[in-house]
């Protein structure tokens, strides 16, 4: 068992910056790398020490797994925390942090490597009987195959890649006729992003949610899990909105998937902090999908109704420690939702938005929490993702935390760039997002770009109150014919929408 005194965090903005916090509460010294576009990024003053990793571009910096070891042992630290995306689920990078006798905070290479391609990951839990999603358990390259096993599972079929993730190298097919186009260009997409054409087959479900299971085990064989995390609101199949608990799971299928996520992590010797990932169709049915072999964007939801911080267990399971807490001792306590504040258009397709963040200012108050990376006047970079912030609520029960999360928006003042918080406010206030009717296809069927901005918020009503009673009683309309014009009050309220 080896003691951790300083850790350098392989990751920007927010996520770093809330890895360091976890870390300095702990007493561990903190290393921050950084590119040149985050120079001055709050992570990189937040942390004890920082050192320049390369140009802006993250394949010349953040990715540059080398130049990261060479830092690490520099400035004397022990052990690296990936955080998630970049090199966090790299089986190479992995090996590399072990092989030069410093801790990699997170699994072993070998199962990294495992859960990183789906059809190795089928391969692994089918010994455990887990319940998997009709279809093919090998890649497929031949066109005839593809069609003789797309009709044994029976149209709509999805072809996914086998290395994939985020969406791409993922095609729904409805009929045969689509079947060779829609291969083809499965396949090349996952050659350009994974550098992996392999591609399988398996049924589409019409109308899935996506629900996950947190879990964490140690390296003496100890498996937990944190109960589950609703992820079905999302845009371009990544997660925009999640919670915790799901709305629809029961305790008895709570147990269930909670069960099958553990047998998931023992089929490949998982320890640290993971996420396994299910289909449930509309009969509650649950299917394994992934496993994240690595923390997930959405595990503030977790750590706020089971009152755990997955960071500071993650470092404990890096340096041998066994498990603290039994299956029995965790517990969920109340409701918590976060969403994801990225730099998008809702109104146009949420497409990326650059810019400078004019105003930022945070919402405050019990049980709002926000995970971010910036400060106001600082420029959003086009380099990476446009996530500005996690915002997350939590109270005594689902609907309440809804209404906190209401609040929060309200507080949450953004300007310089289009956001993704008028498309939360949407979502908090629609009536199949209140009653838990929903589903992964919940932007496609209910979100309507052209009514977020149709309602007021309080305020604003106040303002135009004032300022109508104000016009109408201190100065006299201009009458042209018998029309009374308002231009007046219109353009002053345009020119201040526009403005923010």
């Amino acid at each position: 068992m080896r003691q951790i005194k300083k850790i350098l965090v392989a990751n920007r903005g927010e996520i770093a910056l809330r890895i360091m916090r976890t870390l300095r509460e702990m007493g561990i010294s903190t290393v921050a790398v950084f590119s040149e576009a985050d120079r001055n990024a709050p992570h990189v003053q937040f942390a004890d020490e920082a050192i320049c990793i390369g140009p802006a571009p993250s394949s010349q910096s953040y990715l540059n797994g080398n130049t990261i070891i060479e830092a690490c042992k520099t400035l004397g630290a022990q052990a690296i925390h990936p955080g998630y995306g970049f090199l966090s689920e790299n089986a190479e990078f992995a090996k590399m942090v072990t092989e030069a006798d410093l801790l990699f905070i997170g699994p072993s290479p070998e199962a990294i490597e495992i859960m990183g391609n789906k059809l190795k990951a089928k391969k692994a839990v089918s010994k455990y009987n887990i319940p998997l999603v009709p279809g093919t358990d090998i890649a497929i390259t031949d066109i005839e195959e593809a069609k003789k096993k797309a009709k044994d599972v029976g149209y709509p079929i999805l072809i996914k890649a086998s290395a994939g993730g985020g969406g791409k190298g993922m095609r729904v097919v409805e009929t045969e006729a689509q079947l060779e186009g829609q291969m083809q260009r499965a396949i090349s997409e996952a050659k350009s992003a994974f550098g992996d054409g392999s591609v399988f087959i398996e049924k589409y479900i019409t109308h899935p949610r996506h629900i996950e299971i947190q879990v964490l085990g140690d390296q003496h064989g100890n498996i937990v899990h944190f109960f589950e995390r609703e992820c079905s609101i999302q845009r371009r199949h990544q997660k925009v909105i999640e919670e915790a608990p799901s709305p629809i799971v029961s305790p008895e299928m709570r147990q269930a998937m909670g069960q099958a996520a553990i047998n998931v992590a023992k089929s490949c010797g998982y320890f640290g902090a993971g996420t396994v990932e299910f289909i449930v169709d509309e009969n509650h049915n649950f299917y394994f999908l992934e496993m994240n072999t690595r923390l997930q964007v959405e595990h503030p939801v977790t750590e706020m109704i089971t009152g755990k911080d997955l960071v500071r267990e993650q470092v404990y399971v890096a340096e041998g420690k066994k498990l603290g807490f039994s299956q029995s001792d965790l517990k969920i306590r109340g409701h918590a939702i976060e969403a994801r504040i990225y730099a998008e258009d809702p109104q146009n397709n949420f497409l990326p938005d650059i810019g400078k963040l004019i105003t930022y200012k945070r919402p405050q108050g019990p049980g709002i929490r926000v995970d971010d990376g910036f400060e106001e006047g600082m420029a959003i970079p086009i380099y990476y993702d446009p996530m500005i912030s996690k915002l997350i609520t939590f109270d005594e029960d689902r609907i309440k935390a809804i209404e906190k999360m209401i609040r929060a928006i309200e507080g949450y003042k953004i300007t310089g760039v289009a956001t993704t918080l008028p498309f939360v406010m949407y979502v908090m206030k629609h009536a199949s997002f209140r009653e838990g009717n929903f589903n992964t296809k919940f932007v496609e069927d209910h979100f309507d770009k052209d009514h977020l901005n149709a309602e007021f918020k309080r305020e604003e009503f106040e303002i135009l109150a004032a300022l109508s009673t104000y016009l109408f009683t201190n100065s006299k309309p201009k009458i042209i014919g018998n029309t009374v014009h308002k231009d007046n009050i219109k353009s002053k309220w345009t020119k201040r929408k526009k403005h923010g």
